[in-house]
């Protein structure tokens, strides 16, 4: 798995995977403990994905929107700059 430019080993096992994505998933909603964060929510649907076609489908909706505000949004910045430029 290629998460950030980076190659993350992933077990070979499904179940594994399996075991660990839903262990983010669940140590994501608590994410009120110290250790535990939000952050493990997107981590484990991401590893879940790579068997679960529902989930890699939602995935890659939520990819394509962000990536979608995230150039509208870099397009309005740099439009916003060129005004000030005047």
């Amino acid at each position: 798995m290629r998460l950030f430019g980076k190659h993350l080993p992933l077990p070979q096992s499904v179940w594994l995977r399996r075991i660990l994505g839903g262990g983010l998933i669940v140590g994501g909603v608590f994410s009120f403990l110290p250790v535990l964060g939000v952050w493990m929510l997107p981590l484990g649907l991401i590893i879940l994905s790579r068997d679960s076609s529902r989930i890699r489908r939602i995935r890659r909706k939520s990819e394509v929107g962000l990536l979608r505000r995230w150039r509208e949004y870099r397009a309005r910045k740099k439009a916003e700059k060129a005004e000030q430029q005047k």
